[in-house]
């Protein structure tokens, strides 16, 4: 086959509008889903069930280390070549999105036979998280639909970005989900599960409908491989490596991410009213995305994110500072200004979010061409070894620094749901964590790609060895 006629192949639209719609939808509410969890689960166990920073960071690593065993053996599965004319992802995604939304109310649910002064409560918590991060490796294989449900780069690199922002967006939705909850009533717990349920309703709902209209259209090989040997194939890619180095420095931000929902409980007496923290930073995650879609007609993926990353240092200090003034004197100006400084660093969330989609979806392409394997869940859970490390450690620290003996920050817990005044010095060291370890993270995050070159004139030419094989492959069928 030609170039020339590889090139006609590629630039053939084949994802309608609707298709593509339907795709979103379902990724925006399992987003809702996955960024409840992550928003609150963390304030459940510790404003809630009122467990010690010792317990609740075991419970981190414990789920973090056991899961990364689990997905190691899951990858394998998802990644073996599906049966001739089906879909790799969407079956699995129909088949498990109920027992995923299930598992993630229970989250939020303790059962009264549990006992929350013993060690019942930790096994509880554990068994628990365990078997939603499982499930949410099978639902979540939704969002690997974009990089396969067109051959075509652009709309490939399409169904990337608004995946990005429709994400990112969702992440954030769970804010205003819980703060409606929180106007209907005063008990945490229960604006926490009822929020939990209402997610999850909508979500399975969409998710299934998404299973159902979206296409894949990939080829894949039916040559059964030995799965271990996927894992050395990228192992031994150097652009593979590059993004592992990076996401193991950049998940470090889990530190200051956790933070958050303490931060709202501290300064503005309720975690229900974190969105009034998260709002302005996910608009400007948003309109970062638009930013970043717009660059990348002009500059390349590595450029931005270096940039981004040196950018987002200089946005955090500055709401630091800003939010640290505001704080000693309650000026209104000094609001306004912290508030905009949040938005400034929403800006950096949507290099961050985005471009790490793009540069995996070229290096799977590099690898397929060089393997004739098509790896695309492998490959995201490879490269996400670094950021399993770090995120959890991140996971077993925070508790530690945010409260109990010998913590750094000293926040205190409430009692039968009544938020105590917290210190002044507790309320900056919040702010600290929530902004400079957030601005150092990404900062060092974007200095592994100072030595990525897939990018340009190269990256174009793997991209068309890609289409060329897979054009040989469906001849060959």
């Amino acid at each position: 086959m030609t170039n020339s006629q590889t090139l006609r192949k590629d630039s053939t639209k084949l994802v309608s509008i609707n298709e593509l719609i339907f795709f979103l939808m379902g990724t925006f509410f399992l987003t809702t889903m996955t960024g409840m969890v992550g928003s609150y689960r963390q304030a459940y166990l510790i404003n809630v069930l009122g467990l010690e920073s010792d317990q609740v960071g075991n419970i981190n690593l414990i789920c973090s280390v056991v899961s990364y065993f689990i997905n190691f053996f899951l990858m394998m599965k998802i990644d073996s070549p599906p049966k001739k004319g089906k879909a790799k992802f969407l079956p699995i995604v129909s088949a498990w999105a109920i027992p995923f939304g299930i598992t993630m109310v229970l989250l939020f649910y303790t059962p009264s036979f549990i006992d929350k002064t013993t060690s019942m409560i930790v096994v509880w918590c554990i068994c628990l998280q365990l078997i939603y991060n499982t499930l949410n490796t099978l639902a979540g294989t939704l969002n690997n639909v974009a990089v396969v449900i067109s051959p075509n780069s652009e709309e490939r690199d399409t169904a990337l970005t608004f995946r990005g922002i429709v994400n990112a967006i969702g992440n954030s939705a769970p804010l205003v989900v819980v703060l409606v909850a929180g106007l209907i009533t005063d008990v945490e717990e229960y604006q926490y599960l009822g929020s939990a349920v209402a997610c999850s309703i909508v979500a399975v709902t969409f998710m299934l409908i998404a299973s159902r209209k979206v296409k894949e259209r990939v080829a894949y090989s039916s040559e059964k491989k030995n799965p271990f040997v996927g894992y050395k194939d990228i192992l031994k890619n150097k652009y593979a490596w590059i993004v592992i180095i990076s996401e193991f420095l950049k998940s470090f931000r889990g530190v200051a991410n956790y933070m958050g929902v303490f931060l709202a409980a501290a300064l503005l007496g309720s975690s229900s009213k974190y969105i009034l923290l998260g709002l302005p930073t996910g608009i400007g995650t948003f309109v970062g995305m638009l930013i970043v879609k717009a660059l990348l007609k002009k500059f390349n993926s590595k450029q931005i994110y270096i940039a981004s990353g040196i950018y987002s240092l200089c946005a955090n200090a500055l709401a630091f500072a800003i939010g640290v003034a505001y704080f000693r004197s309650g000026n209104s100006i000094l609001q306004i200004a912290f508030i905009a400084a949040l938005f400034l660093i929403g800006l950096q969330f949507g290099a961050s979010n985005l471009i790490p989609a793009m540069f995996q979806a070229d290096i799977l392409e590099d690898i397929e061409v060089k393997t004739h394997k098509r790896l695309d869940a492998t490959l995201g859970f490879v490269c996400g070894i670094g950021g399993t490390i770090s995120g959890a450690i991140a996971s077993f620290v925070s508790p530690r620094i945010l409260y109990g003996d010998n913590s750094i920050i000293g926040y205190i817990q409430p009692v039968e749901g009544v938020y105590p005044e917290q210190e002044m010095q507790t309320k900056i060291m919040l702010l600290f964590f929530y902004t400079i370890v957030h601005g150092i993270m990404m900062l060092l995050a974007g200095v592994p790609f100072i030595f990525y070159r897939l990018t340009g004139k190269r990256k174009e030419e793997v991209h068309q060895a890609a289409l060329e094989y897979r054009e040989s492959m469906e001849n060959n069928k």
